[in-house]
């Protein structure tokens, strides 16, 4: 609410004093096979993405505002048409400067996704999340160190972290850390987030998002981490090439072992996505 009430208490003359803007973009990838004795398999995926941002900064105020969109699928021949990925990150800040480039920072995060992720490995693929199972919501207050508009770094002492699964069978199994039969987790701890953005070369720019949380109750040693790095390579005015990562872990993730006798546990979650296609900046 306090965001929305500093819009509203904004002078008319507000607008001058707002950045936004964004991109979309479409990456495609295929390979066709006939007869082809070295072996293999045909293969089509689309990603679409969305990154939008709205930041606000007038005299001592500031106010930052993101919302990172994904969304892929991928088909192998006969086989069904499966999910490759899948993501909704919104996140804003508001900051009041303390002096210099430190300012008194208040931050919210939402994490989810927008349809249901199966296991494939198992011939019945079983639903394992779907929307709002999970969902993450980190509330945050502390500081937040701004140099430049190119890096950001925010520590919060104070950080209340949501963990949300909404769909029964979820919560009965006791998926992504709730309690067996709860929906929701709460966890109070401590938060670092930092952000890079800068051109690399000409037409050639990286996007860094680094946090990790600590849960002063349960295991503090054994922080939660969230990096995300993104590289765009322009082409041209509407071509692109991205290569995007993520890295998580999550202690309170037990992921299944392997069949070699490797326990169930919290692991290291990777992925890389590259393509190459459409962009659209506005």
């Amino acid at each position: 609410m306090l965001p929305l009430f500093v819009a509203a208490q904004a002078p008319a003359d507000s607008v001058k004093v707002w950045k936004t803007g964004g991109s979309a973009s479409v990456n495609f990838s295929q390979v066709s096979l006939s007869n082809w004795v070295a072996g293999g398999k045909s293969s089509a995926s689309g990603t679409f993405l969305v990154n939008l941002y709205g930041n606000y900064q007038k005299d001592k105020v500031s106010w930052e505002n993101t919302l990172d969109l994904g969304y892929g699928l991928l088909k192998e021949e006969d086989n069904k048409i499966i999910k490759s990925d899948d993501k909704i990150d919104f996140s804003s800040k508001l900051g009041y400067k303390a002096s210099g480039k430190l300012y008194y920072s208040a931050l919210m995060n939402f994490k989810s996704q927008f349809t249901d992720g199966y296991d494939y490995k198992i011939d019945e693929r079983p639903v394992i999340s779907r929307f709002l199972a999970p969902a993450y919501i980190t509330m945050a207050l502390g500081m937040d160190y701004k140099p430049s508009e190119h890096f950001s770094l925010f520590l919060s002492p104070l950080t209340g972290k949501l963990t949300m699964v909404t769909d029964e069978t979820l919560s009965e199994a006791g998926a992504f850390g709730v309690d067996p039969g709860s929906k929701t987790r709460w966890e109070l701890g401590a938060y670092l987030k930092t952000t890079v953005k800068y051109e690399v070369v000409k037409n050639v720019s990286l996007e860094s998002k680094f946090d990790i949380f600590s849960n002063y109750l349960n295991q503090p040693q054994n922080m939660d981490v969230n990096w995300d790095v993104t590289i765009n390579m322009k082409v041209n005015s509407f071509m692109s090439a991205k290569l995007i990562t993520n890295m998580i872990y999550d202690n309170d993730i037990k992921i299944d072992g392997d069949n070699d006798g490797t326990v169930d546990g919290p692991r290291i979650q990777f992925k890389e996505l590259f393509g190459v296609g459409l962009n659209v900046k506005f």
